[in-house]
């Protein structure tokens, strides 16, 4: 009787599948106009220069996913703005610090590789880097079958930046009577998708079938690292807080110095439509403000002097507008008045 012959193919794995996917992704990196080629990919490790105009540079790092987000994805078998997302929540993360992104790597586990997932999710995360002006210089892709169910996936991103030591974004910074200032966000970001989700389980929405949904859910997280460092360079900010899991309270709470409280005024929010159509699935209020960004993506904490400055450095639709102010006081963060959700 002929004995099997046991390969790492006939567990699931395909070697060859992954190694035209490096191949992929080193084309696509290099061919991206303006950037310079990314030769690293594919090595044992990731090689880039660091800049030299930074005096005395710290290192900030970040990391993070994009949740079941990923599942939305799935469902629409659409997967081209994910790997937006994934940059993004990681460097949204490092200029809360004052600092520059400068590289990016991404993991992805998946249980049988899969081109038409693959692809797509790396051109986007291309595309974050490019937003970000970073670098994708390295990454890992895992084949683990028996791990994930079939077709199921995870992506995380790592980001490394620089700040020089004197534009670290310092707490001690803040002061009283500073501005708060929300800055819009492009939609629900990547945070709360396992509420969403749930609602459309209960409520038995087909979101294939549901166009504003569809849209809405995939839109990809609005990246603020380009104006937000042009504030920085400009001493145009004291703080900055990006709004991601826990909503404003959890996130704002988090730079403010001890003896000042965000006095912040929920009427003066100007939410989205997206928020409007959750709000009206019986979340209540509370549940609204610590799952999800209701529509601001990002803060930041200023003097008042500056304010007419720092909005001529965005667009009409990501323009900053005044939702409070610093205050002395315990508990560090106050919410007042309601959000209106007509």
């Amino acid at each position: 009787m002929k004995k099997e012959k046991f390969t790492y193919e006939k567990s699931g794995v395909n070697i060859n599948v992954a190694d035209n996917f490096v191949k992929f992704i080193s084309g696509i990196s290099s061919n991206n106009k303006g950037k310079k080629k990314f030769s690293n990919i594919g090595g044992f490790g990731s090689i880039t220069d660091i800049p030299n105009n930074f005096k005395k540079p710290k290192i900030v790092a970040c990391t993070d996913g994009v949740g079941t987000k990923i599942e939305i994805a799935n469902t629409l078998n659409k997967y081209n703005t994910i790997g937006i997302d994934l940059v993004a929540m990681s460097v949204n993360d490092l200029i809360v610090q004052g600092a520059k992104p400068l590289l990016f790597l991404d993991y992805i586990s998946i249980n049988k590789i899969d081109l038409k997932k693959l692809k797509p999710i790396i051109k986007g995360i291309l595309k974050g880097c490019k937003i970000s002006n970073c670098e994708l210089v390295g990454g890992e892709t895992a084949e683990m079958p028996g791990t994930y169910e079939k077709g199921k996936f995870d992506i995380a991103g790592f980001a490394v930046g620089l700040v020089d030591e004197k534009k670290i974004l310092n707490k001690k910074n803040i002061k009283k009577n500073d501005l708060i200032l929300a800055i819009p966000s492009s939609g629900v970001h990547s945070n709360g998708y396992s509420l969403i989700r749930y609602i459309l389980k209960k409520k038995k929405i087909n979101l294939k079938n549901n166009q504003f949904l569809k849209k809405e859910l995939l839109r990809p997280t609005k990246i603020y690292v380009e104006e937000v460092l042009n504030l920085i360079d400009n001493n145009l900010i004291n703080g900055c807080a990006n709004i991601t899991g826990g909503g404003l309270s959890d996130n704002i709470r988090r730079i403010i110095p001890e003896g000042m409280v965000a006095d912040v005024d929920l009427n003066k929010v100007k939410t989205k439509k997206i928020f409007k159509w959750l709000k009206n699935n019986n979340i209540d209020d509370r549940e609204m403000l610590k799952t999800f960004n209701c529509g601001v993506g990002f803060c930041l904490i200023v003097n008042p002097k500056n304010l007419s400055k720092i909005t001529k450095f965005f667009t009409k639709a990501f323009r900053p507008y005044v939702i409070g102010k610093i205050i002395p006081g315990k508990n560090k963060v106050k919410l007042n008045g309601k959000i209106d959700w007509s």
